[in-house]
């Protein structure tokens, strides 16, 4: 067996995805590096061309526009990166990038957001209404201008009302914030118990024993970076920080990291007991998965009340761990599940085809790497994996699929798997945002897809729901892409090659200053409704760039034939946020179900309000609710939708 087969980061070396470079003198002494397949790529157009084209022949409602509003909202965050995803690029998990959370920070009926930096200062921005944010991170005190940022998560964890925050971290602790309620937070990690130093990636919390107090899922990925640190040095000036932070640089070969032992982690089940304390009850509970794993999601695939948890493998198969009462979790994940991605990214549980109950959507990153791919295969499965990556470092034949899958929930018959049936397939796929983008009463899906320096371009795929007998992909339909202005890409690396990087292979026989180009990628997103007039809106988190503020003009389209329900949920036996309540809405013949798991998007936790779209129905009938503590609950006379509605559990007995 040759080395090039064991060792994947052969495979991501930069020249493997960059067409031939084309050079122009800029000002100065200054040499541009653009590549065309980034700031020019042919394919757009005329892929713009094929899907509006086949948009004439599909009977789901599409006949809306999502506008990028962010040079006008306010939201000015810059994502910055650590070198080893630009300067030093390598084959290492920092090019995950970083998530979005969004909550109502301070009470008003608005939804805020909160994005994670890689390298330098978070974002806290309040939504002012009107597609109107303001910047507050520093008054609120969450900025963590000193750490490598991983993700951020809210949830109620006092059940006093308020979000609370909390952000993971690439080696230093993570951090959990206390929402003081007036707009500001106390940092309360230390004494908390979660205050966790290693390789943390998602935040996932849920009250796994039913008691009343969020608990929560912090997941590891394997150790993927050396002991050696380093200041950040490649960033183009004008987005320089005064004083970068230090990151440690990763391995060479991070991807072939779960074939060594000593690298492996375990993610870790914390128990909240009570008084903003948390306790590791991960052996009492016989929890121990070493999956290489960014993402996951609770759900209740057995029907029994409990919550269970779907643990992604970003380099081998997925795990399903199932809750014996909040006792004990069990591996059960091939009697469920016999084949998984292989490379697992991001994760959504959700009711695709309005049967009751609850599908499984996962998106595979890592085994679209194998192999360069051009525009023409980008919905096809990996089935190529194989003859490229070694059975040694895939783990084994035969147990992996090589691709997205959607898993279709048969009830008693088990799962389906059916992602090509369904048009679920894309390329470079990271985290999924759900949501009822047209409000037909059908569920439809963003996968955030991209690279960026030193791959190609790569537009992030929406795929808008068919009444549940495929998913019609309508990126272009609904004007998320092209991108505002047509932007493709930005200056990603700068160089001096007369001064601290003369030494760079790409200052080789120059002395000027040198900028490199790299492609424009999102990481994250979340659905909501920023702007409170009905309908969902999209915020994603760029790599490296300011985020889109996408705003739908849905409801200026329908009118009075926009219908829908928000459904906000106030827990009071159960945690506050009702996190694992399962509800179902009924207007006229029809009915729909959702499950209130805070998963939003790529590795992030929200606390939102259910949208549910009505379709061709105005009033409701009755929502019900299943609490997570297991109490049944009908709301009845609901009435008009086209509004929020707040329930609240009642007390029992």
């Amino acid at each position: 067996m040759t080395p090039a087969r064991l060792l994947v980061s052969s495979l991501f070396l930069p020249a493997f995805f960059l067409s031939t470079e084309t050079r122009a003198d800029a000002a100065g002494s200054s040499v541009l590096y653009f590549p065309e397949d980034v700031g020019n790529p042919a394919w757009v157009k005329p892929r713009q061309e094929q899907q509006l084209e086949e948009g004439k022949k599909v009977s789901v409602f599409h006949n809306f526009t999502f506008t990028d509003i962010q040079p006008k909202s306010g939201m000015d965050f810059l994502h910055r990166i650590v070198d080893d995803v630009g300067l030093d690029y390598k084959a290492v998990h920092y090019d995950h990038g970083n998530g979005i959370a969004a909550a109502d920070v301070n009470l008003d009926g608005l939804i805020d957001i909160y994005l994670v930096s890689q390298a330098g200062p978070n974002g806290l921005y309040l939504n002012q209404g009107d597609g109107k944010f303001a910047d507050a991170t520093a008054a609120a005190g969450v900025a963590l201008p000193d750490v490598i940022g991983v993700t951020a998560s809210f949830a109620d964890i006092d059940n006093d009302g308020d979000p609370d925050l909390y952000v993971t971290n690439v080696r230093s602790a993570n951090r959990l914030f206390e929402n003081l309620g007036d707009g500001t937070f106390k940092d309360i990690s230390e004494r908390s118990g979660l205050d966790y130093d290693g390789h943390s990636s998602s935040a996932i919390f849920f009250d796994y024993d039913r008691d009343g107090l969020l608990d929560l899922l912090l997941t590891e990925v394997g150790q993927y970076t050396t002991e050696q640190s380093r200041r950040i040095q490649g960033t183009p000036t004008d987005e320089k920080l005064e004083n970068p932070p230090t990151y440690y640089v990763g391995f060479r070969d991070a991807f072939a990291g779960h074939l060594k032992a000593e690298r492996e982690r375990s993610s870790l089940i914390y128990r909240n007991l009570g008084g903003n304390r948390f306790s590791d009850q991960s052996e009492a509970l016989g929890f121990s998965d070493l999956s290489w794993t960014g993402a996951a999601t609770p759900t209740d695939f057995n029907n029994d009340g409990w919550p269970d948890l779907y643990l992604l493998n970003m380099q081998g198969g997925d795990q399903y761990w199932v809750n014996r009462e909040g006792k004990k979790f069990e591996r059960m994940t091939r009697e469920v599940f016999p084949k998984t991605p292989w490379g697992s990214m991001g994760v959504k549980s959700f009711d695709f085809d309005n049967d009751g109950d609850m599908d499984l959507l996962l998106t595979d990153m890592h085994s679209d790497m194998s192999e360069k791919v051009d525009v023409d295969r980008e919905k096809l499965k990996a089935t190529w994996v194989e003859q490229n990556w070694s059975a040694t470092f895939l783990g084994g034949k035969g147990k992996s699929i090589y691709g997205n899958a959607l898993f279709r929930n048969d009830g008693a018959a088990g799962f389906t798997e059916v992602s090509d049936s369904m048009n679920t397939e894309n390329y470079w796929p990271w985290g999924v945002s759900v949501g009822d983008l047209n409000a037909d009463g059908w569920q439809d899906a963003l996968l955030i897809s991209s690279m960026n320096y030193p791959f190609r371009y790569a537009p992030n795929s929406l795929l808008l729901n068919q009444q549940g007998e495929r998913f019609v992909d309508a990126e272009y339909l609904v004007g998320l892409e092209p991108r505002r202005d047509n932007r493709t890409a930005k200056p990603w690396i700068a160089l001096d090659c007369d001064g601290i990087h003369a030494d760079s292979k790409d200052c080789a026989g120059r002395d000027s200053d040198l900028t490199i180009y790299g492609a424009l990628g999102s990481r994250s997103s979340v659905m909501l409704d920023m702007d409170g007039d009905g309908d969902l809106d999209i915020i994603t988190s760029e790599l490296g760039d300011v985020p889109q503020v996408l705003r739908s003009n849905l409801a200026e389209q329908k009118g009075d034939k926009l219908n829908y329900l928000a459904v906000r949920l106030v827990g009071t036996q159960s945690n506050r946020n009702a996190l694992g309540a399962k509800v179902t809405v009924h207007a006229g013949d029809q009915k729909w179900v959702q499950v209130n798991d805070g998963q939003s998007g790529y590795l992030s936790q929200s606390i939102l309000p259910l949208y549910f779209g009505l379709g061709d129905q105005s009033q409701v009938d009755r929502v019900e609710v299943v609490w997570p503590n297991g109490q049944q609950q009908s709301f009845d006379k609901i009435g008009d939708g086209n509004r929020v509605i707040e329930l609240t559990e009642a007390a029992e007995g």
